[in-house]
């Protein structure tokens, strides 16, 4: 390795007198990509965070950052002087991190006009310009729209313009594709690795998947409970693994084992000519998708951002205003239905978002989210939801005791068989799992699958599985049902697809999923 543009040396993270993390050290040369990888809970983000001096109330960061020939303390006035203009950030979910309320254009401009104290015509054309380097279409249209006019890719994108207006020297990218589908999230990382050519930019790429971080870092550092526990050149980890816990890593990312082929069971949901347009799109965000779930069967719909999936899981639980077509629950028509009546079909659906971080209320006990469902349909009275709630806890994984915890005390994984727990108390017909394992590292998302499938089995459950994990599908769902624009491409028994894909746009999909391999310089 070259010297190093900067060097953590000796971190610790603290909270009161206990270690959170460390020591650890971490080196990163211009031009370089280092990886930081490890699952929920491992200390990555708080590397992340330590680095840029970000680190919430109550936690302490110690140790030196070197950068080039100065040392400085972290935390120190030097240090933060470092943040925007020589470190920049990509968050991991540039939703949450744009202001929802202002345009593109006015959150680019304002950055550049602080950073670079030029004119709003100066600050406007650069802007335009850092939108074409990120590769949005159309930058110039761009600048007037709003964070909720772009999908997922493209905020992403619009995320890194903003860490790039401050002309950094390193970006740290904090889980940078984790909510991206295959496809979209090899986009974001080629771009990202595109500027750190051109641009010699070092980059820390932090993530939970080792195989996707190892097809761009050229060194990397394994996380595991705050300690580092194996470091080096990618290719060398890849090839020997020294420590168990890099081996696990790399074999819980393995497809899973597909599911057996279900026997014949009746349809309890189905959707008949569905049409969703949102107003000024360009296209319709649904066209004329017919699909129905059996008892028992688990159906993923599997798609990149913006096929149309997640509206489709929408238009299904009719909660779109202006969704065409029929959704029929045991053959009654949810749309013939009074409100009265349509609240007391929903309870046989229940449904587990993506972020189990922002799905659970953090005033709330989980005690009260488990049975918050129970409450709201008048079922039992307080002890008789409290102990509903702690059988629930049991049948996905967790102990009875934690009843009275909040959500912060939980890791992701953890919350996330919260927020099934809670799914399943009103003991539905259907679940429907939006995106459900995207955000978590390999070892929450193989067991979080496992969980949903013995559920499926042994409640009898429907399960409609939202996706652009072809793998994770594969580990829940005996059919699948491929969308691209809005529409479905190719459908089929879980074996079948992924064994002989018939549509381009499902090979694409295949494809996308990148292989064990190491980066290149």
């Amino acid at each position: 390795m070259s010297a190093p543009l900067l060097a953590l040396e000796g971190l610790r993270v603290r909270t009161g007198e206990r270690a959170l993390l460390g020591p650890l050290d971490l080196a990163l040369a211009a031009g370089e990509c280092v990886g930081l990888v490890g699952e929920s809970g491992s200390g990555k983000s708080l590397t992340a965070l330590a680095l840029l001096g970000l680190l919430p109330p109550g936690l302490r960061a110690e140790g030196v950052l070197r950068m080039e020939a100065a040392a400085m303390p972290l935390g120190s006035r030097a240090h933060a002087a470092l943040r925007g203009r020589v470190l920049g950030w990509v968050p991991q979910d540039p939703l949450a991190s744009l202001h929802p309320l202002r345009t593109i254009g006015a959150q680019l401009v304002e950055t550049l006009r602080v950073a670079r104290r030029c004119d709003a015509r100066a600050a406007r054309a650069e802007a335009e310009g850092l939108l074409a380097q990120v590769r949005l279409p159309e930058p110039d249209a761009a600048l007037a729209r709003y964070p909720h006019q772009f999908s997922g890719g493209q905020r992403q994108r619009i995320a890194i313009a903003l860490a790039l207006a401050t002309r950094p020297r390193a970006l740290v990218a904090d889980e940078p594709t984790s909510a991206l589908d295959a496809r979209i999230a090899r986009g974001i990382l080629d771009l990202l690795d595109a500027l750190r050519r051109e641009h010699g930019l070092g980059l820390v790429l932090i993530s939970h998947d080792l195989p996707l971080v190892g097809a761009y870092a050229q060194r990397l550092t394994v996380l595991r409970r705050g300690e580092a526990v194996e470091c080096g050149e990618t290719a060398r980890v890849f090839a020997a693994p020294r420590h168990a816990y890099t081996r696990e890593l790399l074999e819980a990312d393995r497809l899973a084992a597909l599911p057996a082929p279900p026997r014949a069971a009746a349809v309890v949901l189905r959707g008949e000519g569905l049409r969703v347009r949102y107003p000024r799109a360009a296209r319709p965000a649904l066209d004329g998708v017919d699909v129905e779930l059996r008892r028992g069967e688990g159906l993923a719909l599997v798609g990149e951002s913006g096929s149309g999936k997640s509206t489709l899981s929408r238009a299904l639980l009719r909660l779109l205003r202006h969704a065409d077509g029929r959704v029929l629950l045991d053959g009654v028509d949810l749309a013939a239905l009074s409100p009265r009546a349509l609240r007391g079909l929903r309870a046989r659906i229940g449904v587990v978002f993506q972020d189990p971080y922002a799905s659970l209320d953090p005033r709330m006990t989980v005690a009260q989210i488990v049975a918050e469902p129970l409450r709201i349909h008048r079922r039992g009275d307080a002890a008789a939801r409290r102990q509903a709630a702690a059988g629930l806890l049991r049948a996905v994984g967790l102990d009875a005791t934690m009843l009275d915890r909040a959500p912060h005390a939980f890791s992701g994984g953890q919350r996330q068989r919260i927020a099934i727990a809670r799914a399943l108390a009103l003991e539905p017909d259907v679940l429907v799992c939006d995106e459900a394992v995207s955000a978590l590292d390999a070892h929450h998302r193989a067991a979080i699958l496992a969980l949903l499938a013995r559920l499926k089995r042994e409640r009898g459950l429907a399960l409609l599985f939202v996706t652009h994990d072809l793998a994770a599908a594969a580990a829940v769902a005996e059919r699948i049902a491929v969308l691209e624009q809005g529409r479905i491409v190719e459908s089929g028994a879980t074996a079948e697809v992924m064994a002989a894909p018939r549509h381009p746009h499902t090979r694409a999909l295949l494809a996308a999923r990148p292989p064990h391999a190491v980066a290149a310089g």
